[in-house]
């Protein structure tokens, strides 16, 4: 028998990890902090850890696709929040529609690009 998958946890970073912190919660992600320097975020059955690390090369280049069920919907509460009124550097633009469905993007306040897209029905 094969071991089932349980979970997939990327590793992100952070460039100054309070405001990090402070922004994944007001996202609506549950801190569970791991050390110092370390924080599990999650919400929904997804998770990441944030780092108190940053390379501005690897931050710049972190991407992570979140596929929500309702793109619409999700994107009037994400906006409801404004992120980008509370945190420097934090940007949310809107939808686009694609060929294979729909996403909009959100930069955290190191620069990490969060793709959040609803995939089209077959």
């Amino acid at each position: 028998m094969t071991p089932q998958i349980r979970s997939l946890r990327p590793f992100i970073g952070a460039k100054d990890f309070a405001v990090s912190r402070s922004f994944y919660q007001a996202w609506g992600f549950v801190e569970t902090v791991l050390s110092p320097a370390m924080s599990l975020f999650s919400r929904e059955g997804v998770s990441f850890y944030l780092q108190n690390y940053y390379v501005p090369e690897w931050v710049d280049n972190t991407m992570l696709f979140l596929e929500v069920e309702d793109v619409e919907k999700y994107w009037a509460e994400l906006t409801a929040l404004d992120l980008p009124g509370r945190y420097a550097g934090v940007r949310v633009l809107p939808i686009r529609h694609e060929d294979w469905g729909k996403e909009g993007f959100v930069h955290d306040p190191a620069g990490v690009l969060w793709h959040i897209g609803e995939f089209k029905s077959e």
